[in-house]
């Protein structure tokens, strides 16, 4: 059937569903978590899909389902923020020497400058350290592209494939050209192959060394379908990944060669070559320095500015204002680029939690009744609490818990009121309040109950009685599994009965 190509203004996260939609994807679950959450939302959006959807418990979870159907040969992806990443790790990690059959694709969208996030981590590293392809589009086009095409890499060398968008990617609109939505056919069948599939010491062995034989066969194929590629104009060069390099080709002099970088491993003999054809050159990427790095091995008395030598900064976003004046600052060209005549000035507006929202009465209850609190908190529209003074720790999801339990056994007599979503403590907050009930950490816990994924932009979870899709299921019962954890004292109160509460 011959694919016919159409032309819309669309969102980023909207065009790599639609590429999802074109590849015949079969199975798709995540988890929700901001630059990522609109993929699924417009994926599960579609009237009757020929794919299953769901959103899954976590990041872990939502891998692990979507590994599984890659091994019964359907096409699969994962979809996540990059912190998510980290909860996917311990299958990620083993996955790349298990490898796939249908085609499986991990997008983990980064967050340069923390619009929405706890870190700026990058996710590239995770690429290199479980030895897998990574794609890293430079814009939207390129984003509906590249993962459009992950597939046929992953089932290429049978390797999971990393697609990495970032929020400038995700929630940029642009003129993506489309093709024609190819609903798939496959049947799912799960082959036994214990050598493959059960990675006991026996087996991971030999499967390890499989997998490092591929990687110079993947770092040769992505120079030779053009995701790495390098114009030589000169002996100055602008060697450029992801976003960065949009940013790039639109100032770079034509006397100076551009190379971009659009997915991973580097083929180390090629970027030998054209480091070698040039006497200076600027590496520009967001967070790690990764390319960097590369080039660097490869330098053999090269002079390379980038981040290692404070050329440009390790962290936030970048732009075409701070290329151009990196550009002038190692002599490559004038910085030109328009500076704004008058600063901006925009008043400062925290993020603050919608009006009526049941958190901010629980808030107030809290500060009323343990007026000397440590106050323990999570990742979800309740960590707005900072601004109430109700929060006082934050860092991952599911953490509340445990810190509140590291705290109470850590200072005598404290009053620890730790506070969790509902969506978070079915995340990852049941084993911390296993442990705190298991340990005797004398905290109060309050799971803060909306019965909806607020934040990232109101998906259902376990609590909701729904699937992703507007299936009706059953709703967990909070109450009840903390009971099981073995809670003695377990009591529901509407957060708008000041009294009671």
């Amino acid at each position: 059937m011959a694919e016919e190509s159409s032309r819309k203004y669309l969102l980023g996260n909207d065009a790599i569903a639609h590429a999802c939609l074109e590849s015949g994807i079969d199975f798709v679950s995540g988890y929700p978590g901001t630059p990522s959450s609109e993929v699924i939302d417009r994926l599960r959006a579609q009237k009757d899909p020929a794919y299953y959807l769901e959103w899954s418990v976590n990041e872990k979870v939502a891998f692990e389902n979507a590994l599984a159907a890659s091994w019964c040969g359907l096409r699969s992806i994962v979809t996540m923020k990059h912190v998510g990443l980290n909860v996917a790790a311990d299958p990620l990690m083993t996955s790349s020497s298990t490898g796939t059959k249908g085609g499986f694709v991990i997008l983990s969208a980064d967050d340069p400058f923390a619009h929405s996030s706890q870190n700026e981590q990058d996710s590239r590293m995770y690429a290199k350290f479980a030895q897998i392809p990574c794609l890293d589009p430079a814009s939207v086009q390129e984003a509906h592209d590249f993962i459009k095409n992950a597939w046929d890499i992953s089932e290429k060398f049978a390797l999971p494939v990393l697609f990495r968008p970032t929020t400038r990617i995700c929630h940029s609109k642009s003129d993506v050209e489309l093709g024609t939505p190819m609903p798939s056919e496959r049947k799912g069948a799960f082959e036994k192959n214990p050598k493959q599939y059960v990675v006991v010491p026996a087996h991971t062995r030999p499967l390890h060394a499989e997998l490092t034989k591929k990687q110079d066969g993947v770092a040769k194929y992505l120079v030779d379908s053009g995701y790495n590629r390098a114009e030589i104009r000169g002996k100055k060069a602008v060697i450029a990944g992801g976003i960065s390099a949009s940013y790039v080709e639109e100032i770079l002099p034509e006397d100076i060669s551009f190379v971009k970088i659009g997915a991973y491993p580097i083929d180390r003999e090629w970027l030998a070559e054209v480091v070698a054809q040039h006497e200076e050159i600027l590496v520009v990427e967001e967070l790690m320095p990764v390319i960097e790095e590369a080039v660097l091995a490869a330098a053999n008395g090269v002079a390379v500015h980038g981040k290692l030598d404070g050329t440009l900064p390790h962290e936030g976003e970048f732009s075409t204002a701070l290329v151009a004046k990196a550009l002038a600052a190692v002599g490559f060209a004038e910085n030109t680029y328009p500076e704004s005549p008058v600063p901006a000035e925009v008043p400062a507006r925290p993020a603050i939690l919608c009006p009526g929202c049941l958190h901010r009465s629980v808030f107030y209850a809290m500060k009323k009744v343990f007026k000397d609190g440590i106050f323990p908190s999570d990742i979800g529209c309740y960590t707005l609490g900072l601004q109430l003074g109700a929060v006082d720790t934050t860092i991952c999801m599911g953490a509340s818990i445990t810190v509140g339990s590291g705290i109470a056994h850590s200072v005598e007599g404290a009053e620890v009121v730790s506070t969790i979503g509902d969506s978070t403590f079915l995340h990852t907050g049941v084993n911390g309040l296993i442990n705190a009930v298991y340990n005797n950490a004398n905290q109060t816990v309050i799971i803060l109950d909306n019965r909806i994924t607020a934040m990232t932009g109101h998906q259902p979870n376990p609590n909701t009685g729904m699937t992703a899709c507007g299936v009706e299921s059953p709703k967990v019962s909070l109450e009840e599994i903390a009971r099981a954890c073995g809670v003695k004292f377990v009591e529901a109160v509407d957060p708008y009965d000041l009294t009671h509460l």
